[in-house]
Order: C-alpha cells, then sequence, then structure tokens
C-alpha cells in the first residue's frame, strides 16, 4: 500500500512539473524556466521546498550550472547544483523532473528539457541499504505440540 502512494505522489509531481515554463533562449543564452513544485524534494545534497522556482542551466566545459531560484512559497532562497552528466532530449520527451523514492525521500534525478534539446542528470547520494526484519511467530507451533 505505501509503495502504491509513493507511486502515486511521485506521479503527481511528476505531472505537475509539466507545467515548465520556458523562456525564449538563443544558442548562446543558458536555457531558463519555472516550475511549481508541489512538495519537498532532495536535490543531490540539498532539501528543496516546495513552492514556485524559475531555473536557469548553463553548460561551461565539462561541467554545467544549474541555478534554482524559488520565486514563492515562502522566503527567497536559491540553489546552485553542478551538473556533469546530460543527453540529448528526443523532440517527443516532455519537460519534467523524474523523481527516485528512497526511505529518506524524493530525489530528483533527472530533468527533461526537450524545448532546449537537453536532459540533464543530477546525483543521488548513496544511502545504506535498509533492511526491515520481521520477527516470526512461533507460540502456535510450541503449544500444538
Amino acid at each position: 500500500m505505501t509503495t502504491i502512494r509513493k507511486f502515486v505522489y511521485t506521479t503527481l509531481l511528476v505531472l505537475s512539473a509539466l507545467s515548465f515554463a520556458p523562456t525564449l533562449a538563443s544558442a548562446q543564452e543558458p536555457a531558463r524556466g519555472e516550475f511549481k513544485l508541489p512538495h519537498e524534494v532532495h536535490w543531490q545534497n540539498a532539501v528543496v521546498p516546495a513552492g514556485e522556482y524559475r531555473f536557469s542551466y548553463e553548460a561551461d566545459g565539462a561541467m554545467g550550472i544549474f541555478t534554482l531560484s524559488r520565486m514563492s512559497g515562502g522566503p527567497r532562497t536559491g540553489f546552485v547544483f553542478l551538473v556533469s552528466d546530460t543527453d540529448e532530449a528526443k523532440a517527443s520527451d516532455v519537460s519534467r523532473l523524474i523523481l527516485e523514492t528512497t526511505p529518506r525521500g524524493s530525489y530528483v534525478t533527472t530533468m527533461q528539457l526537450p524545448e532546449f534539446g537537453m536532459t540533464l542528470h543530477f546525483t543521488v547520494p548513496s544511502h545504506p541499504v535498509e533492511k526491515q526484519i520481521a520477527k516470526v511467530g512461533t507460540a502456535a507451533l510450541a503449544s500444538g505440540q
């Protein structure tokens, strides 16, 4: 049941992220746009609260710089992330954020920006594997013999 709820929650976030509103950009200008996060997400090593955001991405050699600025929904804050892995986006792709759900929360792994011809990949910090242990009841077996 929890897995289904997490899947629905992630799907809701992705659908709301489809409202990217990119601004015009030339080949020399950075990719820019806006989106709304309906709930808090982890983005690399930062926790990004829910709200409306403006983003900018500019490639600088082997690394790109992704800037995220909060426009509403609380105090103005900003984030800067390094992007070391990008792909070319297909024209048929949809603008969206792709999340990975972990026991510690939802992490942004990918941002598809087909209007700019790119897909940005973000690192997800590794987490130790959390194991769940269930105690097996043997009282019924012991009393029956």
